[in-house]
């Protein structure tokens, strides 16, 4: 009889912790309830990257964000002897080595290889996951001192104001699981929009907290762009706008001066995310909010209203979200209120005020 072991698994399309039960046989099978979720060939596992005492891994045929969190010894085991390919990939876990430094810059060269024959939006997918955070903070570093000449760096504060968007982002934050910590920050301006930068930095403009007309609106748009940070959707797109000299830049650390330039003036000015990027932090901010007891229709409201009057706005929502019927659909779909609105209402008139 085949050998069973307990695992943590996401498949990919939804940003939800499932657990699983491995079945080694013939291949590796993922099961939930008794129900077969996926098959993976031995030859196809690859190990990943992963927090210290845990095995992750990817399956070549899967889901580009689907892996498997492992624990249990004996089951790491059991996959090390059932996949010839783990060997090779045993730098990941050396963390901090001269092994992690190169085996980074090995798979950074190899996706200029790939940048100069098959595309930028190709090797953007395939270097975003492989950049450490430390470059990926010094980049949102730079760029927010861009941003903050383009909004005259008027930032918005008041005891009452801050202290709900600090409940706001620490109960967000609970909610979502995030891979490094996020700081939302309100800023003043007539633009209705809100905008993450790599590294977890997030703007909330003063003109998205005029349109809005709930918290919950704004408590979506907001998981919205955790779901960006968490997937590095707006790395991904730095490094599709900079072409090969911002790569090159990356790579040896100079991401102060024209990095930071093609993100102010692309990726910000002329920002927009692919479908699929959409699709995906739409279902994290969906995910977020249901854990909260929140639904996740307002997000697509707001968005739908918003994109519906600003189309020629400088900076506008729609750059960044181009919403549809089908989203809002989805969005509505995944609704659920079951607990009370995270801010009472006078914390919430304080949030809109914030920059009064």
């Amino acid at each position: 009889m085949a050998e069973t072991f307990e695992a943590i698994y996401f498949d990919g399309l939804v940003n939800k912790k499932r657990r699983v039960t491995l079945i080694f046989g013939d291949a590796l099978e993922i099961c939930e309830d008794g129900g077969l979720l996926s098959t993976w060939a031995y030859a196809d596992v690859r190990r990943i990257q992963a927090p210290a005492e845990a095995m992750r891994l990817q399956a070549i045929g899967a889901a580009e964000l689907a892996y498997l969190d492992i624990r249990d010894g004996e089951a790491q085991r059991e996959v090390e002897r059932r996949c010839p390919t783990l060997a090779s990939d045993a730098a990941l876990r050396v963390d901090g080595s001269a092994l992690k430094i190169v085996a980074w810059s090995l798979a950074a060269t190899v996706s200029i290889v790939g940048l100069i024959w098959f595309g930028m939006p190709f090797a953007a997918d395939r270097l975003a996951p492989l950049v450490p955070v430390a470059w990926e903070k010094r980049l949102g570093e730079a760029a927010e001192r861009q941003m903050r000449q383009i909004f005259d760096g008027k930032s918005c504060a008041s005891p009452m104001g801050d202290a709900a968007l600090a409940k706001l982002s620490q109960r967000l934050q609970q909610a979502s699981d995030l891979r490094l910590p996020a700081t939302i920050e309100a800023i003043s301006s007539k633009t209705p929009n809100a905008f993450a930068l790599p590294g977890g930095k997030v703007f909330l403009l003063s003109g998205l907290l005029e349109k809005a007309q709930s918290q919950d609106e704004v408590l979506g748009v907001l998981a919205h762009e955790f779901g960006h940070l968490q997937h590095r959707d707006h790395l991904r797109r730095v490094i599709a706008d900079g072409g090969i000299a911002y790569l090159f830049g990356l790579l040896f650390g100079d991401v102060t001066g024209g990095g930071a330039i093609v993100f102010v003036g692309r990726s910000l000015l002329n920002a927009a995310n692919s479908r699929e990027a959409e699709a995906q932090a739409d279902a994290f901010a969906a995910h977020a909010l249901a854990r909260l007891g929140r639904p996740a229709k307002p997000l697509g409201e707001l968005l739908l209203r918003v994109t519906g009057k600003e189309a020629d706005g400088f900076l506008t929502i729609l750059h960044d979200h181009p919403m549809s019927e089908d989203r809002l659909a989805a969005l509505s779909a995944a609704d659920k209120a079951t607990a009370d609105p995270v801010l009472t209402e006078a914390e919430w008139r304080a949030l809109q005020k914030i920059c009064d």
